[in-house]
């Protein structure tokens, strides 16, 4: 994930995503972990991370998986809405993702026996893009330095050290 982080800050432009796409992620990511006492997911550099994940982890399938589920919602944010999501009220981006986490909720059915040889030696082949763009988020959230440090209280170097502790030894029976 270092690697990953430092190549974030690299690209001046997004590799896989175009500018419109780019600008619906960013708005999805910070609904899903908004700024409050803590930086949001726009802070952290989110969208880039995401972006980066698609050019240099996902294959053509999962990229493609991924763009046209952004189109897919933006085709019924205007068949809804007259507009694409990222302009729409934050009310119409709410009641949209509430749809797509439901929908994505009654995708997974732990029964479900999954006959592709391709898809069982790559899990994340079935994942909607809903699924792939939420643990996106958290990933690159929650990898980022403030998302470990200031929302998970993650201690490098911890500020503390306990030394050596007592051993307290154990009888046990003998049966």
């Amino acid at each position: 994930m270092r690697e990953a982080r430092a190549l974030v800050k690299v690209p001046d432009a997004p590799r896989t995503l175009n500018p419109h796409q780019f600008a619906t992620v960013r708005t999805i990511s910070e609904m899903i972990v908004p700024r409050t006492d803590t930086p949001g997911a726009a802070d952290v550099g989110v969208a880039e991370f995401i972006d980066l994940m698609l050019t240099e982890w996902y294959d053509e399938p999962g990229r493609e998986r991924f763009t046209t589920g952004l189109d897919d919602l933006d085709h019924r944010t205007r068949s809804l809405f007259g507009k694409d999501f990222v302009d729409c009220s934050v009310d119409q981006q709410t009641e949209m993702l509430r749809d797509l986490g439901e929908r994505m909720v009654e995708e997974v059915d732990p029964e479900r026996k999954w006959q592709d040889a391709d898809t069982e030696s790559a899990p994340e082949a079935r994942e909607s893009f809903y699924a792939m763009l939420r643990r996106l988020t958290l990933t690159g959230y929650y990898t980022s330095e403030a998302g470990a440090t200031q929302e998970l209280h993650f201690q490098i170097i911890p500020d503390r050290h306990a030394g050596c502790a007592e051993e307290q030894s154990v009888q046990m029976e003998k049966q």
